[in-house]
């Protein structure tokens, strides 16, 4: 992976994953129509526990008050399919104003983005207004010779060996400009050839979307994914955002950054350096009706679920591999698909064991605090899983 920019464009998702697993539109935009298939969901824990942290015999709450830091704070969720088993935050969202994290405080959750940004490519080729083997040419005009032969499929696999970054996350930059840009890019490897994590890859299908469906990316991914799947907190600038409900980031220092939709954005949202590849907000019971959307057929078929989470490249130097937005990994006996998202400021992890539909997330506004702790080393996706284990 090349190196990134510093700020917040420093995306380090690679390294973070192989240590902690250790080895037109209208016919387009049908998807507001299906009823959501997630079902009823069903809460193992009092509400007062999910929304104070209290541990109650909840055996993740234990866990996280002896694993989390002082002074450091999230939201978690643990379900087993339908069951939610614990949700609830720990510390504060907004420390200036004392406003603790919740089960639906909404986080940035980085590159978990690039799971939505594949789906919404599978829709389309569900829909036969793509194919994951078309050439970007196919859907992307004017590409110099190197780049024309670029597949969706690579694309989507990180293979198509293109830079990582362009630039920094809150850089103005269109949609064009960011095409043309990755034009110019030289490539660091041959099509196809070896994995090379890619921000970049994802802001040009986030493009691709947008061209095949003639709709914004947001509002492709609202209508056919959030709405179906029944996800009315997740997107970028269309839900209607209560402002104290955002986790405020902060930096290393304790510093506050602001609320991640409070940074440089355009009228509908990110700037083309971190659309299609990071910066969706959610919250953690969106993720878990993600989680049952995906388990089922209603968002997307059998065959393109089984694309999304086939291993289809190694990723660098580990027993993990990539397959389309998800890593995939066997996990304690269990295949797995997995992962992260950050800015150095917000984090997020989510897991999803797929034989037997435990899911895992967390996620928090600030990942460090003053040189003493970092949440992303502590192994918390693998050692929340593992309470349930030890709860029964």
């Amino acid at each position: 992976m090349t190196e990134a920019p510093s700020g917040r464009a420093a995306r380090a998702a690679g390294v973070t994953r192989r240590r902690l697993l250790g080895g037109g539109a209208a016919a387009l935009l049908s998807g507001a129509a299906l009823a959501a298939t997630t079902g009823a969901l069903t809460w193992g824990s009092s509400r007062d526990e999910r929304e104070s942290g209290g541990t109650g015999g909840d055996p993740v709450a234990e866990y996280l008050s002896e694993a989390v830091p002082d002074g450091a704070g999230l939201t978690a969720l643990a379900a087993r399919g339908e069951e939610v088993v614990h949700c609830a935050g720990r510390g504060l969202s907004d420390r200036e104003a004392g406003i603790a994290y919740g089960c639906g405080t909404v986080f940035d959750i980085g590159s978990l983005t690039k799971q939505f940004t594949a789906a919404a490519i599978l829709r389309l080729e569900m829909a036969r207004a793509l194919s994951t083997d078309d050439p970007l040419a196919a859907h992307v005009a004017g590409l110099p010779a190197d780049k024309r032969s670029l597949t969706l499929h690579q694309l989507l696999t990180h293979t198509a060996g293109l830079v990582d970054v362009l630039g920094d996350d809150d850089e103005v930059l269109s949609r064009e400009d960011m095409l043309t840009a990755m034009g110019e890019s030289e490539l660091q490897s041959a099509p196809g050839a070896a994995y090379h994590y890619s921000n970049v890859g994802y802001s040009v299908l986030a493009a691709v979307i947008e061209k095949v469906s003639g709709a914004g990316y947001e509002e492709y991914l609202a209508h056919e994914l959030f709405a179906p799947a029944g996800l009315s907190r997740t997107g970028y600038v269309l839900p209607r955002w209560e402002r104290s409900g955002i986790a405020v980031e902060y930096d290393g220092a304790g510093t506050p950054v602001g609320r991640p939709n409070e940074h440089p954005w355009a009228e509908d949202g990110p700037y083309w350096n971190l659309r299609g590849n990071g910066g969706l907000l959610s919250t953690a019971p969106d993720m878990h009706r993600w989680h049952l959307a995906l388990s089922g057929d209603g968002v997307l078929s059998a065959a393109a679920r089984e694309k999304m989470f086939r291993p289809w490249v190694r990723e660098d130097g580990g027993d993990t591999w990539y397959g389309y937005g998800w890593v995939i990994a066997d996990w304690d006996g269990h295949r797995v698909a997995w992962h992260n998202g950050g800015n150095g400021l917000s984090y997020a992890e989510c897991a999803r064991r797929l034989d037997d539909g435990l899911l895992v997330f967390w996620a928090t506004g600030a990942v460090e605090g003053d040189g003493e702790w970092n949440l992303e080393e502590l192994d918390l996706t693998r050692g929340i899983a593992g309470s349930l284990r030890a709860g029964g």
